[in-house]
């Protein structure tokens, strides 16, 4: 017998190669759309964590009659709340489900893309509206904005979180 016929032969042939060239290239045109998504759906779960953080607010102020203080840092939301009623300022932290006074933490894409308009802190009251001052003198709605997301609207009024 020939030398050669009888070695075997290691390595990929040229077919084979080819069809998982195809096969790679067929994921990567169904897997790298999808990539996108994911992070549509961070944004909107990080939008999602600011409204339900902001209603615990309206909630607290209202369910134990004390100050409560929404603030932005970032695209993190911390909410404190006063000690004792009646109160104009926000020492204790509030913390949520987890422990933590931060509220929507899972934006990395947001960066520091967050608008509080007209102010940066937001005072929910005991009698159940928003005001610009910690004393309740100046009753406003406010409005967050952050970048490709619906805003959220806060009522002044009422308190009302949408």
């Amino acid at each position: 017998m020939n030398a050669s016929c009888t070695e075997r032969q290691r390595g990929f042939t040229a077919v084979e190669l080819v069809a998982v060239l195809i096969l790679i290239g067929i994921l990567a045109a169904v897997a790298l759309p999808r990539l996108g998504v994911v992070d549509a759906f961070r944004s909107e779960g990080w939008r999602e964590q600011v409204v339900a953080g902001l209603r615990l607010a309206q909630a607290t102020a209202g369910g134990h009659r004390r100050l409560v203080c929404a603030q932005f840092s970032g695209s993190s939301l911390s909410l404190t709340m006063a000690t004792a009623n009646p109160a104009s300022a926000c020492t204790a932290p509030l913390p949520g489900p987890d422990g933590s006074a931060s509220y929507g933490t899972t934006a990395p894409s947001l960066g520091t893309s967050v608008g509080v308009t007209p102010a940066s802190v937001l005072y929910f009251q005991p009698n159940g509206q928003v005001t610009s001052d910690g004393a309740g003198s100046t009753v406003s709605s406010f409005t967050i904005t952050a970048t490709d997301l619906a805003p959220i609207t806060v009522h002044g009024a009422s308190g009302h979180v949408e």
